[in-house]
């Protein structure tokens, strides 16, 4: 942890760009905390650097969304054969030299971000005179928030399924500069801080927060300072409180998860001004340019001017087939048969079939690359969703004391997307469907892994094969603390 914690002083300072080109940003040199935190500027580069590194492909560029961890939740084919190229991620081989790697990036990496964000958050201190009261509640609201996102999927990747192992030591849940190493704690533990980290960004956002009054703002200011536009690129105020529902549910506190899904759908779902729409068929279905990440519906997501490398690097049809990520079958059989039970279901829309010289293959286009050029302008071009409206409605289906509102709300998804409407008769049916949502709905986001594991779910969907279950012991569900990690705690 000393190795990371060096970095708490040396923030990532980003170019702020005018007009709509501000998100296209890139990394520049990195400044001392005296240089960076001196006006107003300097703390919104800090924060926005937070956010560019977030989308490297050690973390949610790549691996923490449509790669590695929809790999490991069996999505894909990838595991019929060691000479694949993420075989040993599907097998679950957490010993094998690659796979250490990645995982000791991904926590190396989050632990150094965390350290930043704690240095924007000591700095902006309890009040501060370079800031005006909504810059301060942005700014420190944001960093606050993503303090704890990325102590959460920390906590989902190397801690224990809470309902097994919640007092269990897991991780250390880091608050300061201080470059001693942290004791590990368990996840009960864990999940408090994130909870209370949460609920002071939610207080600090609720007054400054412009998606509450104005909504998401995915437009230019013509003065040129859009650090106040573009809220679904921000942990804004109601992706944040959508992560509260989500802590909640992964520590099985059901009542507060429910109470908390269901305040955000009153709030953003207001007939005739919601927040964040359902996508519409027209957007859904569009010949030339479709939304297939159903932009509207986005909570929260990354900015990404590098998806289309994602895209090409792990879907491409033209790739080779132990490095491409697809699945078994084709668009009437397999999988993707099993699947999508309504055929007229917008996401079945992401699949098509790709003649590859002679070979048929089944192309994943999710995030498939649309430019300007094709005949309309999209918003959702470099968009990494990491939290979105049907999560919020499948936590208050699952959390729901009563079977009639948690069908409700599953229907209110499935409906959504242009699916036929259901009736399960008991909670393990009405849950059936759930996980049925979630495989659907979160393809290449990363959430499929982390909903099986605080589940317990030892048979899943097998994706190497067309058909049928594979068995998941439960400790594949616990990815072991990295070797840097555990070298730095041997006395």
């Amino acid at each position: 942890m000393k190795k990371i914690l060096k970095y708490s002083l040396l923030i990532l300072v980003i170019s702020l760009c005018s007009c709509e080109k501000w998100l296209d940003i890139k990394p520049s040199d990195r400044l001392s905390e005296e240089m960076v935190f001196s006006d107003r500027e300097g703390y919104l580069k800090a924060l926005n650097g937070v956010y560019v590194e977030l989308t490297s492909t050690s973390l949610y560029g790549q691996n923490l969304s449509a790669g590695i961890l929809d790999v490991m939740a069996q999505y894909y084919n990838a595991a019929s054969s060691s000479t694949y190229a993420y075989y040993y991620y599907q097998k679950y081989t957490y010993t094998n030299s690659s796979v250490k790697s990645t995982f000791d990036n991904i926590w190396q990496k989050s632990y150094q971000l965390i350290a930043n964000c704690n240095t924007i958050i000591e700095k902006c201190g309890d009040s501060n005179e370079l800031l005006s009261e909504q810059y301060f509640g942005i700014i420190k609201g944001e960093a606050l928030a993503l303090r704890a996102m990325l102590h959460m999927d920390l906590l989902r990747i190397f801690g224990p399924i809470y309902s097994q192992g919640s007092t269990t030591p897991a991780i250390p849940y880091m608050k300061t500069q201080d470059q001693e190493i942290q004791p590990l704690i368990s996840s009960e533990m864990i999940c408090e801080n994130i909870i209370k980290d949460l609920t002071e960004a939610m207080n600090l956002l609720s007054s400054a927060d412009p998606v509450i009054t104005a909504g998401v703002k995915n437009n230019a200011n013509s003065s040129g300072d859009n650090s106040l536009n573009y809220r679904q690129y921000r942990l804004n105020f109601y992706a944040v409180k959508a992560l509260l529902a989500r802590t909640y549910l992964w520590k099985g506190d059901k009542e507060n998860a429910f109470r908390v899904s269901e305040e955000i759908i009153n709030s953003v779902q207001i007939p005739g001004s919601q927040i964040f729409p359902f996508v519409t068929s027209v957007s859904a279905t569009s010949s030339t340019i479709p939304d297939r990440v159903f932009s509207t519906e986005v909570f929260f997501s990354l900015y990404s001017s590098n998806r289309v490398q994602m895209h090409n690097a792990l879907f491409l049809p033209t790739l080779e087939v132990n490095r491409r990520l697809s699945f078994v079958g084709t668009l009437t059989d397999g999988r993707v048969n099993e699947l999508y039970d309504d055929k007229n279901d917008y996401r079945y829309k992401i699949w098509s079939n790709y003649n590859n010289n002679g070979t048929n293959v089944l192309y994943h286009r999710k995030f498939e690359d649309m430019s300007d050029t094709q005949g309309a302008s999209n918003a959702w071009r470099y968009m990494v969703p990491l939290i979105r409206l049907s999560e919020v409605f499948l936590i208050a289906a699952e959390s729901s004391s009563e079977l009639a509102t948690s069908v409700l709300y599953l229907n209110k998804v499935r409906n959504s997307k242009s699916c036929f409407s259901v009736t399960p008769a008991s909670y393990d049916i009405l849950m059936n469907y759930v996980t049925q949502e979630y495989r659907k709905e979160m393809l290449g986001e990363g959430q499929l892994f982390f909903y099986y594991k605080r589940r317990a779910l030892q048979n899943v969907p097998n994706g190497a094969l067309a058909a049928g279950n594979v068995n998941v012991a439960l400790t594949s569900y616990v990815v072991p603390l990295p070797d840097s990690e555990i070298s730095q705690r041997i006395n």
